[in-house]
């Protein structure tokens, strides 16, 4: 924490009293988001630089948000942490040329199943199709779902920087949009976006709770995203 508190230093004495105190209130906050994403970014980068670079997104939350924290800074704050952690990952391009376009082929592989099959594919099916093993099929969707995970925040995060300059009731998001982009969605993956986002557990915590697979988990959690994200960007 010694880095943050290196730019906490850069604000008025007053306000460097404050700002220490709301990042120690937070860092549970910080260490519960970088839990979950740790599994998902293959070890690019690890827990305490994850931890490092979400505590610099919590402090760019507290200056942001324009006052005393309050109710809703928690929600707005772990929007700008998670974001901070994923825009770290594209910045050290965590996906190599190769990796990438091999994700690109299985895609494009899963797709013609799907349509082969007028149906999703089962996990063994899919795996079948693209030559790998559960274990296997399991990385790739880890890794789809990141970039889903990394598409979506990004989206959120725009979203939260437009408004944290407007009214307070609109400083976290506009919450009608978000509820529109939920209705989106079925019972099941609205379940696994409460539980991703407002709970703040893990894809293998989340698998264990609806008695499903992770990797089951994680095609739906994607199909989620991507509907919210377009009702959201149509918002």
């Amino acid at each position: 924490m010694a880095l943050v508190m290196e730019y906490a230093a850069a604000a008025p004495l007053g306000g460097q009293l404050a700002e220490r105190q709301v990042l120690s209130d937070y860092a549970p906050l910080v260490k519960r988001v970088v839990r979950q994403l740790l599994s998902q970014v293959g070890g690019a980068l690890d827990r305490e630089d994850m931890q490092q670079i979400g505590l610099m997104g919590l402090l760019d939350a507290l200056r942001r948000y324009g006052g005393v924290p309050d109710e809703r800074f928690g929600a707005y704050a772990a929007v700008r942490v998670r974001g901070a952690i994923l825009d770290e990952l594209r910045r050290q391009d965590w996906r190599p040329r190769s990796v990438r376009q091999e994700a690109h082929r299985h895609r494009d592989a899963l797709r013609e199943l799907a349509r082969q099959l007028g149906r999703e594919p089962s996990e063994a099916e899919a795996s079948a199709a693209l030559g790998v093993d559960a274990a296997g099929y399991q990385d790739y969707l880890l890794a789809e779902n990141a970039e889903s995970l990394a598409s979506f925040d990004e989206l959120m995060h725009d979203e939260v920087g437009q408004q944290v300059t407007g009214s307070v009731e609109a400083q976290y998001m506009d919450r009608r949009s978000l509820e529109q982009a939920l209705t989106a969605l079925d019972a099941r993956e609205q379940r696994v976006i409460q539980l991703y986002y407002e709970f703040e557990l893990s894809l293998k915590e989340i698998a264990a709770v609806l008695e499903l697979t992770e990797a089951r988990v994680c095609q739906i959690n994607k199909a989620a995203l991507k509907k919210m994200r377009a009702v959201l960007a149509d918002a």
